[in-house]
């Protein structure tokens, strides 16, 4: 039954680290944009789900749509003004210039906030949920249900709708796909959009299981890169995969040598996985 525990924990943890990972992904498979800004995303989502609810008592499941509107926002203004400005420079440029967007919007976080840890506690808790002899907490079963329901939500978007139509081509090809008619600036801006409101939806997920601090912009960000790689660049299946093995591979990591081996065993995962699928996963040449 340890196991099972175990087991059930992982899973629901690899279903949030999918959540975390997704836009990573997307924006990197796409732009080919390494975006370090993501895991400040991730931590500003947090944030404004801890004042939502305790300012205006907005419910943090409540909050995931303005709180996901608003990073879209942020996201596509921060394409449009600044990183498009590069888009088409080799990769060490953008991935310098998320770093210093993430250097200043992390420190800007601290001012404003601090950099203590603060929790979002709910008034009325979800209480526990038995299957059998194996216990989960309610709100992380509800974090993670949510967190594969976004993740299904962005891969019918990109499967059924012109525009997912259109972000898979320029994925595949963006000089055919701009002979086609596809206008490429408007793609990038809007899956740069679409990777900052997955962040920002989990990070509101996140505020009900991790205290919320900037601190945790790298420990995010090194999940979400170690996810996508795991998993298969810019394949939504693929980080919901890659996920779902880290939380597993964590959660047992953990119990087999301790707390504090679990991170290094899912970096020697991903150190195997390089050497002998650099892939991924799931992941294919030209395929989101």
């Amino acid at each position: 039954m340890l196991y099972l525990q175990v087991a059930a924990n992982g899973l629901v943890l690899g279903g949030l680290y999918a959540c975390i990972a997704v836009g990573f992904s997307l924006v990197w498979g796409v732009l080919n944009v390494i975006n370090i800004l993501h895991g400040s995303f991730i931590v500003l989502g947090s944030y404004l789900a801890l004042f939502a609810y305790q300012v205006l008592g907005l419910h943090p499941f409540l909050a995931i749509v303005p709180v996901a509107a608003a990073l879209y926002a942020v996201g596509h203004a921060t394409q449009g003004l600044l990183v498009n400005r590069v888009i088409a420079a080799p990769v060490l440029m953008t991935l310098t210039l998320t770093f210093g967007l993430d250097l200043m919007l992390n420190n800007a976080m601290i001012v404003a906030f601090t950099a203590d840890y603060r929790r979002l506690n709910l008034e009325t808790p979800l209480g526990v949920l038995f299957l059998g002899d194996v216990v989960l907490p309610g709100d992380r079963v509800a974090a993670m249900v949510l967190a594969l329901l976004l993740t299904g939500g962005l891969w019918l978007l990109l499967r059924g709708t012109r525009l997912g139509r259109a972000v898979v081509a320029v994925r595949m090809d963006r000089d055919a796909a701009a002979l086609m008619g596809v206008n490429v600036p408007r793609i990038n801006a809007v899956t740069f959009g679409l990777g900052a409101a997955m962040a920002g939806a989990a990070g509101v997920l996140l505020a009900l299981i991790f205290p919320v601090s900037p601190l945790n912009s790298g420990l995010f960000l090194g999940k979400a890169f170690t996810v996508c790689v795991l998993g298969g660049l810019g394949s939504v299946p693929g980080a919901l995969v890659g996920g779902i093995a880290l939380g597993l591979i964590e959660s047992f990591g953990a119990l087999w040598l301790g707390p504090e081996w679990a991170i290094t065993i899912s970096f020697m995962v991903l150190i195997a996985v390089l050497a002998l699928r650099p892939d991924g996963l799931l992941g294919r040449r030209g395929f989101a």
